[in-house]
């Protein structure tokens, strides 16, 4: 190869990039992939990824309370919360219910 021509040690010059001195921050390889943007009742909210539904009520202070939950306009049972993990851009809709008397 004509690149590994001896010039006095500078065969280097071709990883240069890979160099510890190059500044590269990892944002900007990747765009924030650990993290999803959700519509909660028409609010953007942004949260660590993965996020299970469960993980998004323990969040918001919601988890045991009696609540009905809609994601991407589907009605997510209760019994599904440990296992529907959410994804960036979900829109759901929370409705908490009130007792009263």
């Amino acid at each position: 190869h004509g690149a590994n021509s001896t010039s006095g040690g500078r065969q280097c010059e071709r990883v240069k990039g890979f160099r510890p001195h190059v500044r590269i921050q990892p944002t900007d390889i990747h765009k924030h992939p650990e993290v999803i943007e959700v519509s909660i009742n028409g609010q953007a909210r942004s949260f660590a990824a993965p996020l299970k539904v469960s993980g998004l009520l323990d969040q918001l202070e919601l988890a045991g309370k009696r609540i009905a939950l809609e994601r991407n306009g589907e009605i997510v049972p209760r019994s599904k919360f440990d296992a529907v993990e959410l994804e960036d851009g979900d829109a759901l809709e929370i409705v908490v219910a009130v007792g009263g008397g």
